[in-house]
């Protein structure tokens, strides 16, 4: 950030400062002060273009949000390993109290892409031991669909087995059994913006 007439993370902190902050400057004070208490722990990946504040015109102190390629949950692992995603699922969970959790696929998604490959994310140290863990529940799925649909079908099969792994977290699973936690699965489709919803048989619909 040495040139800052050219930085364009500056040129949008300083429109967010002219524009955005005079409107949510209370909103921000009373955050600063009260905490955050979100209402839901939003799931997704990393990809640029699919932002869950943006897409669901969240305020501050809305999400608490957790991205990663392909968004992933792995299973529940209590090992002393360094868990990025569980830690942030236990401090929602228990810290935050969240009510809900969404896991957020998208389409054309490069870390499914990278799991229907063999060799999609050779040569890349983490990403290749990351994506490998998704990579049998996308051949399963592939297997029982046609080509045009390979592609939307492994991402939703994603966002279904990270529910699935959600669910082996013990005290995500008891806070849902007593109706205290909501599970949600979503996919977003970077062109044409149709969000849909996992039902409970299994599919996913437009909103």
């Amino acid at each position: 950030m040495t040139d800052s007439s050219s930085d364009p993370l500056l040129a949008g902190y300083r429109r967010f400062r002219a524009h955005q902050w005079p409107r949510a400057r209370a909103a921000y004070e009373t955050l600063a002060e009260a905490g955050q208490t979100p209402h839901t722990l939003f799931l997704a990946c990393s990809d640029s273009r699919a932002d869950p504040a943006l897409i669901f015109d969240a305020a501050p102190g809305d999400l608490f949000v957790v991205r990663n390629v392909a968004n992933l949950v792995p299973p529940y692992a209590p090992d002393g390993g360094l868990h990025g995603v569980s830690s942030a699922l236990e401090f929602g969970v228990k810290a935050l109290k969240v009510s809900r959790i969404v896991v957020m696929g998208h389409a054309l998604c490069g870390g499914v892409q990278a799991m229907r490959s063999e060799s999609g994310a050779a040569g890349l140290d983490f990403v290749e031991a990351w994506v490998d863990q998704g990579r049998p529940t996308v051949r399963q799925a592939l297997a029982s669909c046609d080509h045009d649909h390979a592609v939307q079908v492994s991402e939703e099969a994603i966002v279904k087995l990270s529910l699935d792994n959600l669910r082996t977290f013990p005290w995500i699973a008891e806070r849902e059994a007593a109706g205290e936690l909501t599970l949600t699965g979503l996919h977003f489709g970077i062109a044409d913006g149709v969000l849909r919803v996992l039902g409970d048989d299994g599919a996913f619909r437009p909103a």
